[in-house]
């Protein structure tokens, strides 16, 4: 019977298992040493903020392993050698396997920073990173987290969720400027300090303190500043975890090189999610995307392939969300911070609360290439379409009402919104009804 074995249990990893399941009958063995069984990636803040518990956020119960016969190892990989197809662990022991798929994911960056391996200095990516920030930040007086991305935020609001004094280090002009256009982030920036979050705009860590027994007690800024701090975040981003496989066979660049069938340029051996980097990427997209469905849908694609059934990694239309704070954030297609030369944008921004709609679209065909939409929710199904089918920006406002997502809890702006187009552009549209015959056709 076929071997295949997995190294790496979030999400990718995890993804492949279940359907080369559903397809085969062959072994499946899912290696990690960072927990023992599946969670999600994503809900370890609310474990800090006490919202959830680890249990929580296991989706599939203990006895699902077992019985959907998928062996879950608990360990490190030490090495991999890929001319006798084993793989052996941190204490020694080997397994020997037919395909090899690498789901190791991502680790967070560091920069070179005198201190940056002091007790309390830390990212935010694994179970692990969890359970050391829980120890480190107990009765702590202030903390400074450095790097104005999405890490970044949730870990200020985890902090600041148990009433801990934070201080946001941001080297650009605005919060996330290098993805959100400048009203977005500009709406961002004042939102953070309405929480009394402390941020520092075009602020550059230069180095972290030591107290003289090996842990943190202040960063020192760009400027000189020396800022308070028993706990420092550095959450300036994450690389594909694949430290482990440098000097071996595999094709390694920033991530593990793959093709359009994810697979790497040694036989019967594959990479998937954050830690692998596509050798050509589909124009709009890049060649790594550590975000949770694309790790999921490399997952689905990858055990096509290993069941007989080849099949190409085709990721769609861009996608991503987040939370800031309070304020939610969907992106679909493509909206830079800095627009295209034959690009324009339709924003609208609500005048008291914390909400906005930018439309990205093709100057000549007036098609829409990407939408932003913070504080409220759109259907995701409907702005992909616009996108892929090429709906102008007319089209797009005027059937604003089949984006409305849930409106019997969320507000309706789609007037205000299509009044503001008219009147800058001297048009007449009008919202349409919604026609669920419309979406549900798609």
């Amino acid at each position: 019977m076929e071997h295949i074995v997995i190294i790496g249990n979030g999400i990718a990893g995890i993804t492949a298992a279940r359907h080369i399941r559903k397809r085969s009958d062959c072994r499946i063995t899912v290696i990690s040493g960072e927990t023992e069984h599946f969670f999600s990636r994503t809900a370890l803040m609310y474990i800090y903020m006490g919202h959830m518990t680890y249990g929580h956020t296991k989706p599939y119960e203990d006895w699902f392993w077992e019985k959907n016969r998928i062996t879950l190892k608990r360990a490190w990989v030490k090495a991999v050698d890929f001319a006798a197809k084993t793989v052996q662990y941190d204490y020694g022991e080997k397994v020997q396997y037919d395909k090899l798929v690498i789901a190791t994911g991502s680790t967070s960056n560091k920069f070179g920073w005198p201190g940056q391996d002091l007790a309390g200095v830390q990212g935010l990516y694994s179970y692990q990173d969890l359970e050391r920030m829980e120890e480190r930040t107990r009765g702590i007086r202030h903390a400074v987290v450095v790097g104005g991305g999405l890490i970044g935020i949730e870990m200020v609001e985890m902090l600041h969720s148990r009433g801990i004094p934070v201080t946001f280090l941001v080297r650009e002009a605005n919060f996330w400027d290098i993805v959100l256009p400048r009203e977005e982030a500009e709406m961002i920036d004042r939102h953070i300090r309405t929480h009394g979050i402390d941020l520092r705009l075009e602020t550059e860590l230069r180095e972290i303190v030591d107290d003289g027994s090996g842990a943190v007690k202040a960063v020192v800024t760009g400027a000189g500043e020396m800022i308070d701090g028993q706990f420092v975040g550095l959450t300036v981003g994450v690389s594909p975890n694949v430290a482990f496989l440098k000097g071996t066979d595999v094709k390694i660049e920033k991530g593990i090189v793959v093709d359009d069938f994810l697979q790497t340029n040694v036989p019967d051996v594959y990479a998937i999610g954050d830690c692998a980097q596509i050798g050509q990427p589909q124009a709009g997209r890049k060649a790594i995307e550590a975000v949770w469905y694309t790790g999921r849908m490399m997952g689905e694609t990858v055990a096509q392939t290993l069941t007989g059934k080849p099949t190409r990694y085709d990721p769609g239309v861009w996608f991503n969300s987040a939370k800031f704070f309070d304020i939610e954030y969907q992106t679909y297609g493509t909206v830079s911070a800095q627009r295209g030369e034959k690009e324009a944008d339709f924003y609208w921004a609500h005048g008291t609360e914390n909400i906005c709609l930018r439309i990205r679209y093709d100057q000549e065909t007036q098609s829409v290439v990407g939408v932003n939409c913070l504080g409220m929710r759109m259907r995701h199904e409907v702005a992909e379409r616009w996108i892929k089918e090429k709906r102008t920006v007319a089209y797009a406002l005027e059937h604003l009402e089949d984006a409305n997502f849930d409106p019997e809890f969320y507000k309706k702006f789609s007037g205000e919104i299509i009044g503001k187009y008219n009147s800058e552009n001297g048009t007449d549209l009008r919202v349409r009804k919604k026609s669920w015959k419309r979406i549900l056709m798609h």
